[in-house]
This record gives C-alpha cells, structure tokens and sequence, in this order.
C-alpha cells in the first residue's frame, strides 16, 4: 500500500478555488456541506492507482505556499501551468526535469497554496 490515502487542500472561498481546479484539470469536484466544514472532493476512480482528496473551507484551514506541497500527475506540465495562470494562479517554477523520474512544475493557486505538478512526459 501507498502511504497517502488521502488529502486536503485548504480554501478560502470553496467556490473560487471549485472553479479554478475544475477549469486547470478539466474535473468537477463535487461540494458537500458538513455544517460549517465545507469540501469540494475531487473525481476518484477506485481502478486507478494513486489518492484523491478534497478542498476545504474551514475556519481552522489556511491556504499556504510555505506547508506541504502535493503533486498533481498530468499528462503535459506546460498547458496545466497555462491554465493556472489563465485562471488567475502564479507559476512558480517552469517545467523542469528530475532524471529518470520524468518533470515537475509549480504554481500557485488562487487561495495562496504552492502546488507540483508530475509528469514523466
């Protein structure tokens, strides 16, 4: 087994960071209330390898570019850092190799979180 099954990715309007995500990976994350916990779960396919998580608004929860980073798998790093600054996200780094484990990219989202990209294209 993986060792992360799961994460969460704070926001700090659930709606703004639902229509970024959805427009960067083409998904549509799906918003549930849990009276005052609010988050937007992103698409899961129980056949596929890897881990699914969520945004969340929470008074407890704070986007931030210095914590954790997680990394999204995409087929082409260069067209998802497009999107995110298209959407209103900073890039941070271009794409950029790491050897034999394929490329990485970072952007920032529009809450303030630091994310990483993944591809081994």
């Amino acid at each position: 087994m993986n060792p992360v099954g799961w994460f969460e990715l704070p926001a700090k309007d659930i709606n703004d960071s639902k229509s970024f995500y959805d427009f960067v990976f083409g998904i549509d994350i799906q918003i549930n209330d849990f009276g005052g916990l609010i988050m937007g779960w992103f698409p899961y396919d129980h056949e596929k390898p890897g881990c699914s998580g969520s945004l969340v608004q929470a008074e407890s929860y704070n986007p931030s570019y210095d914590g954790t980073m997680i990394y999204f798998s995409v087929d082409d790093i260069e067209s998802t850092l497009a999107k995110a600054k298209e959407k209103g996200g900073k890039i941070v780094t271009e794409k950029m190799s790491i050897g034999e484990y394929g490329f990485v990219g970072h952007f920032e989202d529009t809450a303030g979180n630091r994310v990483g990209l993944h591809s081994t294209k």
